[in-house]
């Protein structure tokens, strides 16, 4: 087996302490990460968290689209590390985009590795993740990538820029509800708080002195970069007597619309200018969950943050509430969805129309007998599980990645199905118990390189429907359609958007529904596609892509950096 020794490298400059608040010309293309706990202080209490520089959320990465960074990342945590850049493509870069055992193998305490970060469309907001375990409850960040030089927004330049970072936060150490959640074979405990940049905010014990507080000037227009970084929860986020007017998603421009809230789920980012406009006062932001699903516990609470005027007057003795959706509006979330409309309608390219590699992939919730001599908490005794296609996925000792390139036997199959090996009534109310029980295995689908992809995505019932967010690592899609019971190839393909659908990095798929997206497999590489809500990607919602290498030598992935972390 061909491994490679990693290198200690230099440190080139050092960290540079970005202000959450304002826009800033300065830049730099080197960023020192060092991975480290740190103690906290919420709801009354305090515990050591893992952070990035001893920050909670981390770092501001800022760059211009077409640029390349390079994050240097030092382990001095007590447990192995990866970190993703979501929504950045990686041209031929598989190298760096981080999900463990998928592309690499960990950063182990102690360790560094160099990672380059390529931006090439993106132009908004994304983020950066920890992709081993549950580390990313603490360690991720927000992404801001600005407009080429000598270009500008497609809209009037903001007067600030504000990071809205929502988040979730246990009492317990995240490890411990990790480990204790796979160890018995329930779902995990729930939040105990949800987060705004960090802060539960006033509803919360012990919190409202700490309540993040955007201060603005009346008049003036303020671009939220709003991302959702919650571990298992769909978000609904309003400002209480404010529009918010979204102009891109996922680092991505769209069709300017007007709106009193957003639905965003995990994984997800969304660009919205707030206008300060109202009566001089204090007002509430809030966020809250939605759920689809009642008779799986959520955490129900609701986290506020204050927009406040810097002008002076008599302020309210408290601040107006904004009016959320409820926490199972199921057409709030899809009207939002709906509205979201790409600016461009040929850029990157057009919607592809000749699809040469179709995929229907189910997702389905999933139980396991538990094993003799244990006692399991999932549904009548079994261990909880989740699939796509049937395939419950097991990862590998070393990272797929290294054995595609160096042609290792044996880490993984090649037996991803193109279409679900069981067909049912997916969204039936009852369904037999035996189709609960899916296979265990590594299996990818590899993709010829140009390839035009149509990929649906089925929800099913199986133990308990639920909504999916789906992201796919090294490219963005269009999410050209959705609906909820069983996907009609003959009819409902007459209803997609092939004309202006949001170019994306993640997609939400209904409960017992189906959403297709469709896209150019022109990034050669690995590639990890999974739901984004934590507990079922560590129970086995997920896949993997290979994007075979082109013809041309700009087609063919990169070489691998010389300080790969070993396995």
């Amino acid at each position: 087996m061909k491994m490679w020794l990693g290198k200690k490298f230099i440190f080139l400059q050092t960290l540079w302490c970005f202000s959450w608040i304002g826009i800033s010309s300065q830049r730099l293309n080197e960023y020192n990460f060092v991975v480290k706990e740190a103690n906290y202080t919420r709801l009354c209490s305090t515990k050591p968290i893992l952070t990035v520089n001893g920050k909670f959320p981390g770092p501001i990465i800022r760059g211009r689209k077409g640029e390349t960074i390079y994050v240097n990342v030092h382990n001095k945590g007590k447990f192995n590390i990866t970190l993703h850049w979501h929504g950045v493509k990686q041209p031929r870069n598989p190298w760096s985009d981080g999900p463990e055992y998928i592309t690499q193998c960990s950063i182990k305490p102690g360790g560094k590795f160099r990672q380059k970060v390529i931006f090439s469309i993106e132009e908004g907001t994304i983020w950066w993740h920890a992709h081993s375990d549950w580390e990313r409850a603490t360690v991720h960040g927000p992404i801001f990538v600005y407009p080429e030089k000598g270009t500008h927004y497609p809209f009037p330049k903001p007067d600030a820029e504000v990071p809205i970072v929502l988040g979730e936060w246990w009492k317990s150490e995240i490890r411990d509800v990790y480990d204790e959640f796979l160890r018995s074979g329930g779902a995990p405990n729930e939040s105990d708080a949800l987060t705004i940049n960090g802060q539960p905010g006033d509803l919360y014990p012990c919190s409202k002195s700490e309540t993040f507080k955007l201060n603005v000037d009346h008049g003036k227009t303020y671009l939220l970069r709003i991302v959702n970084a919650a571990m298992n929860i769909v978000l609904f986020f309003s400002v209480s007597k404010h529009n918010l007017t979204v102009v891109a998603s996922d680092a991505s421009y769209t069709k300017p619309f007007t709106t009193n809230y957003i639905c965003i789920t995990p994984g997800q980012s969304v660009d919205a200018l707030l206008y300060a406009n109202q009566e001089p006062n204090d007002y509430y932001m809030a966020a809250r969950a939605y759920s689809s699903t009642p008779e799986i516990p959520f955490d129900n609470t609701t986290s506020t943050a204050r927009l406040h005027y810097s002008e002076t007057y008599a302020p309210t003795s408290s601040p107006s509430f904004p009016s959320l959706p409820y926490y199972n509006d199921t057409n709030a979330v899809f009207d939002y969805f709906d509205s979201i409309k790409s600016l461009n309608e040929t850029y990157p390219y057009k919607v592809p129309t000749n699809i040469t590699t179709h995929i229907v992939t189910t997702l389905s919730i999933n139980a396991f007998p538990c094993s003799e001599n244990q006692t399991c908490e999932g549904p009548n005794g079994t261990r909880l599980a989740s699939s796509m296609n049937n395939i419950s996925f097991e990862t590998p000792s070393i990272d797929i990645l290294e054995a595609y390139y160096y042609h290792i036997k044996g880490v993984y199959g090649r037996g991803f199905p193109s279409f679900p090996p069981l067909i049912f009534n997916f969204t039936a109310e009852y369904l037999p118990l035996e189709l609960e029980i899916p296979k265990r295995g590594t299996e990818v689908k590899v993709i010829k390189y140009g390839s035009t992809v149509e990929i649906v995505f089925q929800g099913t019932s199986l133990v308990s429907g639920i909504e999916h967010p789906i992201h796919v690592h090294g490219t963005s899609f269009y999410a050209v359609g959705h609906g909820f019971g069983n996907f009609d190839k003959h009819k409902d393909p007459k209803k997609y958007n092939l004309k202006d659908p949001p170019y994306v990095n993640t997609v939400l798929v209904p409960k017992n529904g189906w959403a297709t997206i469709r896209y150019r497999a022109t990034n050669p590489g690995v590639w990890f596609v999974h739901c984004h809500l934590d507990r079922h990607l560590s129970w086995g919602m997920e896949t993997v892509l290979i994007v075979t290498n082109g013809k041309g030598s700009d087609e063919k992935i990169l070489p691998p950096p010389p300080d790969m972390p070993p396995c």
